[in-house]
């Protein structure tokens, strides 16, 4: 299943800083932001892949909707979405705390709807954080609508939303280089829509309580890669390959 996952909110002391250096430097490294900054020419591509953008954009109108008209019907897609996830990070939604936050949503919010039903099948969240960036947070599709190519038509209706945006200098981020979240949508942005990398070098700091075990948890981290399956043991295996990635930054 291809999705985007956003940022997670969630209470407590932080584990851990993770901030990033010399983006965009031009030069190969081990962690990067997906972008896209140019804009998206169709007839660009393969053949094979304009007929999968072409078949999603006639079974999908993507529009700019109200998302408190559609609470439910976002809540539907996001149910539908998580349960094409695996267990060991699939999250669970209180669906009174989802309704209610969608009234506070402060975002560009375009929809997926079936052509035929005007059904709800897919949602993205974007951000404009200033002139000349936009951040891709949120992207949810239904998973027995992408035969139909509910993902091709929903991130092309993107594209198009922002073609003048991106005519003038300005940028989509996708975010980072994914760890936890088991994803092929990043290599589908490149692949499909001319997405690219920004390399940068990732940076970790740890909270005192707790920085004195990741040097013992790193020596063991292969031993831990065979218990990925267990929800715990996932996400210290993440935090792991990013301990890893931010070493080799120093090497």
């Amino acid at each position: 299943m291809m999705e985007k996952s956003g940022k997670r909110g969630g209470g407590g002391t932080p584990l851990l800083a993770r901030w990033t250096s010399d983006f965009d430097c031009g030069v190969e490294t081990n962690w990067w932001y997906v972008i896209k900054d140019t804009p998206f020419d169709i007839n660009a591509l393969k053949a094979k892949r304009r007929y999968e953008i072409n078949k999603g954009i006639k079974n999908f109108a993507v529009k700019e909707f109200d998302p408190e008209n559609y609470a439910d019907e976002l809540y539907n897609v996001q149910i539908s979405a998580y349960s094409a996830y695996p267990k060991k990070y699939r999250p669970s939604v209180d669906k009174q705390e989802f309704l209610s936050s969608v009234q506070h949503w402060d975002y560009v919010c375009l929809g997926a709807f079936d052509r035929e039903s005007d059904e709800l099948c897919g949602y993205a969240l974007l951000s404009k954080e200033s002139e000349f960036y936009v951040a891709f947070k949120v992207m949810r599709t239904n998973p027995h609508c992408e035969k139909n190519g509910v993902n091709a038509a929903l991130v092309e209706g993107i594209l198009r939303h922002f073609n003048s945006f991106l005519t003038h200098g300005g940028y989509i981020c996708d975010g980072e280089r994914s760890i936890n979240h088991e994803t092929a949508f990043q290599d589908y942005l490149k692949k499909y829509f001319g997405f690219r990398k920004a390399y940068c070098k990732l940076h970790i700091v740890y909270r005192p309580g707790i920085r004195w075990v990741i040097p013992i948890l790193y020596i063991f981290r292969g031993f831990f890669k065979k218990l990925d399956n267990i929800p715990v043991i996932h996400s210290i295996n993440a935090v792991m390959r990013m301990e890893e990635i931010a070493r080799e930054n120093n090497e």
